[in-house]
């Protein structure tokens, strides 16, 4: 029974984990890399930046995740990027590193397109303090072998346009390779090979006395997630120098998200606080998203 209840907890570890994967921070209003390679170097500037997110804030064993990824544009056409990633949950620890590589073209003065795909590898381990866990029996060769390790390889794809700078849609497809191998092991090989998805869509509004307003939404599909729509919106003061929103996320209870920020000359900082409405909220702080980002370069 002590063994059984061990590897319940692991296994349902690297679901959350996996669960996760195209979308674990929130901060994709802010920085659309985060869940589209298509934005590798789209706005033509080097972008270094840093997130981080405290998931179940209080709650022992909750989800942990830093990442640094950098993007930007390699002559008049191409970008590129890359992003490291690590995150504790629970007994389980990932490590990721993805891949990006993106296209754009403009057409005429108004429009620019991109496609962009990525490649990644990440691996899952469990930590010491499995093997320190009370429930964990000497020489369980199931749980050693999760000891060991297991890697993953993934790919995403993914396309953008943005339209007089001002109104901007995207689409990206995740888990292209990890959804591929979980239809063969299912039995079902002719499945779907763009079933899961993440679209966003928004404009901005941009006043004559420093003041924006920029709504947008995101619909998401991915793999062991229900589906969810985010209703976002963002409002700048005095030329970005301080911005603030506000987001709804539809789906498992629902959760509400405020966000403050700055852009400063080519400084970023954007800290977010949200809290779900399920009942598990009670057990738990809310979750926390710090984003630092430096941008290098002008625009054309």
């Amino acid at each position: 029974m002590k063994r059984f209840f061990l590897l319940l907890v692991i296994l349902g570890g690297l679901q959350t984990l996996r669960a996760q994967d195209p979308a674990i921070f929130n901060h994709y209003i802010v920085s659309p890399i985060l869940i589209n390679p298509s934005y590798a170097g789209f706005e033509e500037v080097h972008v270094l930046q840093g997130n981080f997110r405290n998931q179940w804030t209080g709650f022992p064993g909750a989800p942990v995740t830093y990442g640094f990824n950098y993007n930007g544009p390699i002559g008049r056409t191409l970008g590129v990027g890359f992003a490291v990633q690590g995150e504790n949950i629970a007994s389980i620890t990932r490590f990721r590193f993805q891949l990006n590589y993106a296209f754009r073209y403009k057409i005429g003065e108004n429009v620019k397109i991109a496609a962009g795909f990525s490649t990644e590898f990440s691996n899952l381990q469990l930590n010491n303090a499995a093997l320190q866990n009370p429930f964990y029996e000497t020489g369980d060769d199931l749980i050693n072998a999760f000891n060991k390790g297991e890697s993953i390889l993934d790919a995403t794809l993914g396309v953008n346009a943005s339209f007089k700078d001002n109104t901007y849609i995207g689409l990206s497809f995740p888990n292209l390779i990890v959804a591929k191998i979980s239809d063969i092991e299912s039995g079902n090989p002719q499945g779907a090979f763009f079933k899961f998805f993440i679209f966003n869509l928004g404009h901005r509004f941009q006043f004559d006395n420093g003041f924006s307003f920029e709504p947008s939404l995101m619909m998401r599909q991915v793999m062991d997630v229900p589906f969810n729509l985010d209703f976002n919106a963002k409002v700048g003061f005095l030329e970005d120098r301080f911005i603030a929103g506000l987001s709804y996320r539809t789906g498992v209870g629902g959760a509400l998200g405020v966000l403050l920020g700055t852009e400063f000359d080519q400084f970023r900082l954007f800290y977010s606080y949200d809290l779900s409405f399920q009942q598990f909220q009670q057990y738990n702080s809310g979750a926390h998203e710090l984003t630092i980002a430096l941008r290098l370069g002008k625009k054309r």
